[in-house]
């Protein structure tokens, strides 16, 4: 869920010159609360909040009339709630987003076999080898719209451009159900409208900072000397943002490799600063790593913490444990200890994400340490069964409640 700032001035048509613009971008529209409305019309219009209940956990999606109240992504369900009381809640079920997901990318997969799944509601493709079997980027486009609308009767919005940095902006900008194409000549001036808070890795706090110096749109931060933005931001992230101002992104489109792991990670349109907040979001991501491990009768032996600070530089901490887990409590100890270990960086945490690698099947053969107790896992199995008759939010984890704060004269 994109909560970056945007243009109405980047929504208008930037021409019809498609020739050099082989990238696409895919994102579905608010994707798990899309799904539950297919299985809930009678919502359709209201707005609709992924998550835990009562105040537990974070938001996973909202539907746009949520997001009209300020909710987003990442939040604490208790402050989600406070901005959105008539929000309807419903519990989260990764195992239906899962199987929703591999449909759409079967369609994507249709296209082209050079397919990136960046998530799992989301994906650049390079259609350059499609042209001649499908025509032309923009054909293409309205052929993926068309088929996962027929086929899944969800919406997607697909940017079309010549990077993938480009090409995700507009999609962002095609949202909600729509299309963008920029054309390759056009980019510059397609940037150029945008407020710098639309720039990947420009939170409230680089905003705050470049503003000071009179930087508030791409324009300004495209002629802006990089030397000066080293001063305002620092060395990474003053040569990562002159770059994308320019336009300028060498990555290609990777062709995903099949999962030998399960993760999830959030990405913070404001950084986090405070330590205990970073602490309860790993906490919340141990939960979902796990209920997933046991939900597809997986367990995994390399706990990983991934975590990104505002200064753009990312580091991965890993550990290795005796025995294979599917329990929280054994990845949130691993967890927990990497992140204590973790220097604070500059400004804050602008992602975080837990991942469970090196996966093997449940039933498969696996010696018992001799102090294992195989009663321990008992609770959150039994917290499964109630999750599965009541819902995702029925119970939680004592640290993830967070009573909701008294509304506002």
């Amino acid at each position: 869920m994109s909560r970056a700032p945007r243009n109405e001035a980047a929504r208008r048509s930037w021409g019809d010159d498609d020739s050099a613009t082989n990238i696409l971008h895919v994102d579905m529209d608010a994707f798990f609360a899309a799904v539950e409305l297919l299985e809930h019309p009678e919502l359709r219009g209201r707005p609709v909040i992924v998550g835990g209940a009562d105040g537990r956990g974070v938001v996973s999606a909202a539907t746009y009339e949520a997001r009209a109240w300020g909710v987003s992504s990442a939040m604490s369900m208790a402050e989600a709630m406070r901005r959105c009381p008539q929000a309807v809640v419903l519990p989260v079920r990764h195992g239906v987003y899962s199987r929703v997901s591999a449909q759409v990318m079967e369609v994507l997969g249709e296209v082209t076999p050079v397919l990136e799944r960046v998530s799992i509601d989301e994906a650049f493709l390079d259609v350059s080898g499609s042209r001649r079997r499908m025509g032309s980027p923009v054909q293409i486009a309205h052929w993926v719209r068309t088929q996962v609308r027929g086929r899944l009767g969800l919406p997607a919005s697909v940017g079309i451009a010549s990077t993938k940095f480009v090409a995700k902006l507009a999609s962002s900008h095609a949202k909600p159900d729509g299309l963008l194409l920029v054309p390759a000549a056009a980019t510059q001036d397609f940037l150029d409208v945008l407020p710098v808070g639309a720039m990947w890795g420009v939170g409230d706090k680089s905003a705050r900072e470049l503003a000071r110096w009179g930087i508030t749109d791409v324009r300004t931060l495209a002629a802006t000397d990089v030397r000066r933005l080293e001063r305002i931001l620092g060395t990474a992230a003053a040569h990562h943002l002159h770059d994308l101002a320019h336009g300028i992104d060498p990555r290609p489109v990777t062709v995903s490799r099949e999962e030998k792991s399960v993760g999830t990670e959030s990405t913070f349109f404001d950084t986090i600063t405070d330590r205990e907040d970073a602490r309860r979001v790993l906490l919340d991501q141990c939960h979902q790593c796990a209920a997933r491990l046991r939900q597809v009768g997986t367990r995994g032996r390399t706990v990983v913490l991934k975590a990104r600070g505002a200064d753009f530089v990312t580091v991965t901490r890993s550990r290795t444990l005796s025995a294979p887990t599917d329990l929280a409590r054994d990845i949130f100890a691993v967890i927990e200890a990497l992140f204590d270990a973790l220097p604070q960086p500059p400004g804050g945490f602008r992602l975080l994400g837990v991942r469970v690698e090196g996966l093997s099947r449940a039933d498969d053969g696996v010696q018992l340490l001799l102090d294992e107790d195989p009663r321990r896992g008992a609770p959150e199995r039994a917290a499964d069964a109630v999750r599965a008759r009541w819902g995702r939010g029925a119970v939680a984890p004592a640290s993830l409640l967070r009573s909701p704060q008294p509304p506002e004269d």
